[in-house]
């Protein structure tokens, strides 16, 4: 199925060469669609507001003060903190063939409203706007793309509850942001200290284990807690199930070992699928591309 943006083609005549600019205004948001025809480097973006960047065809390297050479493709994220910024080259970009990305600016208000609303309902601390020290990169899911495919047609079209329905779709944008970040705060803490609590201990054994069935009776005894305080637990700070963590760790695990050239088969063995294509099709339900594509845009 094709990118909403494609529609779009008529609004999106060259006026520059380089990052050829066509913008949305929505509430508390804006998006604007970026095709860059010629090869180029270090060009600047940056925002006083939240950035989500996402890729739709070709590829850029991105660079931040904090690490160069990041490549960034097609089903990627990159979220910027207000007032980052980021330096982008253009290796691809060609007359007939440009390189596409779209951003979403999202005001601080705004997420913080999110913010505050989901720690409430959640009855946690834990989530916070963006890590200004850091951006976000990532491989996102075919959810987030589905999001994205809607936010866009929600943005460009002329339906009189236009308004209503982007304000939907940055929340739904925002919150996966969100959780994302907040999750990856709490995995990195149980990296360091995987014997903090009980949970933190059941995430360890998780990872040490991806290839094997989860035994939720063993989990929650290392939890020191009964299966349903368990699940409680974990669907709170990690916004999922154990099953669905266990497969979204193997995924992002089979990403990385994709990612190294390692071939399919040997990724698909080794976290534990017991054929390849039962991997190849869970891998294509969670990130919208198969693994052969993956290593092709590696090549």
């Amino acid at each position: 199925m094709s990118h909403p943006i494609t529609s779009l083609t008529m609004h999106r005549q060259p006026t520059e060469l380089v990052e050829n600019r066509v913008c949305f205004a929505g509430p508390h948001s804006e998006l604007s669609i970026y095709d860059t025809y010629e090869q180029a480097n270090k060009v600047s973006l940056k925002s006083d507001a939240l950035l989500y960047c996402g890729m739709v065809t070709g590829a850029k390297v991105m660079h931040t003060r904090h690490e160069q050479n990041i490549a960034f493709m097609p089903h990627e994220s990159f979220i910027l903190a207000p007032k980052e910024e980021v330096l982008i080259d253009f290796p691809e970009a060609q007359l007939d063939r440009p390189t596409t990305c779209l951003t979403v600016e999202i005001s601080q208000e705004r997420i913080a409203q999110i913010c505050d609303r989901m720690n409430d309902v959640n009855n946690v601390d834990g989530l916070s706007p963006i890590d200004p020290n850091k951006p976000l990169h990532t491989l996102h899911t075919q959810g987030t793309q589905q999001v994205l495919d809607r936010l866009v047609s929600d943005f460009v079209q002329n339906d009189p509850d236009r308004d209503l329905l982007v304000d939907f779709g940055v929340s739904e944008l925002v919150t996966r942001i969100l959780r994302h970040h907040g999750r990856e705060a709490f995995l990195q803490f149980t990296k360091t200290m995987p014997d903090a609590n009980g949970l933190t201990n059941a995430l360890s054994f998780i990872e040490a284990n991806l290839a094997h069935p989860l035994d939720i009776d063993h989990l929650s005894k290392l939890a020191c807690m009964s299966r349903s305080r368990f699940y409680q637990a974990f669907k709170r700070h990690l916004g999922c199930t154990p099953n669905e963590y266990q497969h979204q760790r193997r995924m992002n695990v089979a990403l990385s070992f994709l990612k190294q050239r390692r071939s399919v088969t040997e990724v698909s063995m080794e976290l534990g699928y017991q054929s390849l294509s039962h991997f190849s099709r869970r891998f294509h339900q969670h990130f919208g591309l198969s693994p052969r594509q993956v290593q092709n845009q590696l090549n």
